[in-house]
């Protein structure tokens, strides 16, 4: 008896409805390509994850924090169902059909009328695979045809259960191109990645389905997951027998706990991979045009966390010293608290003019710079709603790529 096979399209979604039922882990693996395509996404859940939270207070999305009703999809053009009420999803699906919307049912995917492929890009290439209900093989496929345009070397099959312990990977700065090779080819091999809202999101959606995705957002300001629960999850899983992949964004090790994460594993005898990531502290100001350090212009550079006030009691850093300095300060956390800092600086013998430059979301599409002085950046950063994540690069290095402009 033959199988019918689906009939693989593109879909231009540039400014059309697209309603996403559902605001899990499968609906934050789904949601960044959505985006990224132009669609006008809503979410319909009474509950989010962080990360697909913080998409809706950056304006990615529109969020409707409750249950799913019966005319939700009026006006869609595509639909995704992906709550773990089985009545819900076949509900939105049944009201699809009657509509003709194409829609995906996660729990069930013969039951939709449409299916999402395993799609991964590369150097501008979306490649998607379909293979008639088996969707490990789809990622199989898909896993061999990026690795044979990334490295040249073709799998048919991903490597499983070759790998033990956890990995803990930098994401680099947020573009998904950006992870290294091999960090990319250890999440690939991953049985659970836990991952934060920083780390590269569109490389989830080219994990294989069986894959468990554990959120541990970190929405500065905003709800967090405790660094001890992340920490036990991490054990829990790799004593489970399975390969965890821990995904931050930038570098492990800046600022990113990382080596906390190590401790806690080796004292609980699970092996430990670090894979450096490229430091959003020196790869986004690069990204925007602002080289840390230049020959004749700076011979140091300073990376400080600004999650704590200068006179915080917990603070351990010399500000003093800070402003005597004459080269490059990265100001990483720091958008919250830049106005002591710009005063302590000012303060120890920095010049008010000194040029500053400010990257809000260095690298991905929605990147913002703004470009001030020492003395007018805590009323510019309000002035144009700054956010976090954003990186602060102070020094003559921030004023470079305005002179090139001009030359």
């Amino acid at each position: 008896m033959s199988v019918e096979q689906h009939y693989l399209v593109g879909l231009d979604l540039v400014g059309r409805r697209v309603v996403v039922v559902g605001g899990g882990t499968v609906a934050q693996r789904r949601l960044p390509r959505l985006v990224a395509s132009g669609a006008a996404v809503e979410v319909i859940a009474p509950h989010v994850t962080p990360a697909v939270q913080a998409m809706a207070d950056a304006g990615e999305l529109t969020w409707h924090a409750r249950p799913y009703e019966d005319g939700d999809l009026d006006g869609a053009w595509y639909a995704i169902t992906c709550t773990q009420l089985t009545e819900v999803n076949a509900a939105v699906a049944a009201e699809a059909e009657r509509h003709r919307i194409f829609c995906v049912r996660s729990d069930a995917g013969t039951e939709g009328s449409a299916v999402t492929p395993a799609v991964g890009e590369h150097d501008g290439l979306l490649v998607g695979v379909l293979s008639g209900g088996q969707p490990r093989r789809s990622a199989a496929v898909r896993d061999g045809v990026l690795s044979a345009l990334r490295t040249g070397a073709v799998l048919d099959r991903p490597e499983l259960g070759r790998l033990a312990g956890v990995a803990l990977v930098g994401g680099g700065p947020g573009d998904p191109e950006l992870i290294t090779v091999r960090g990319r080819r250890l999440l690939a091999s991953a049985d659970v990645v836990v991952t934060d809202r920083l780390g590269p999101r569109e490389l989830l959606d080219e994990l294989p389905p069986h894959v468990e995705v554990v959120d541990a957002a970190k929405i500065p300001y905003g709800r967090a997951a405790s660094q001890d629960v992340i920490n036990s999850t991490l054990i829990e899983h790799a004593k489970a027998g399975k390969f965890v992949v821990r995904l931050k964004g930038g570098d492990s090790y800046l600022f990113g706990r990382g080596f906390e994460e190590l401790i806690a594993c080796a004292e609980a005898g699970v092996p430990v991979t670090v894979v450096p990531g490229v430091t959003s502290a020196f790869g986004v100001p690069a990204m925007a045009g602002v080289p840390v350090t230049h020959r004749g212009v700076a011979h140091e550079v300073v990376v400080v966390s600004g999650h704590v006030a200068p006179d915080d009691e917990r603070s351990l850093v010399d500000w003093p010293a800070l402003g005597r300095l004459t080269g490059t300060i990265v100001l990483m956390m720091a958008v919250e608290r830049i106005r002591a800092f710009a005063e302590v600086l000012c303060a120890n013998g920095r010049p008010g003019d000194t040029p500053v430059a400010v990257i809000q979301e260095g690298t991905m599409r929605t990147e913002r710079v703004l470009r001030t002085s020492l003395a007018r950046v805590a009323e510019d950063v309000t002035a144009h709603e700054i956010r976090p994540p954003a990186i602060i690069v102070i020094g003559p290095v921030a004023a470079l790529s305005d002179e090139l402009i001009t030359e």
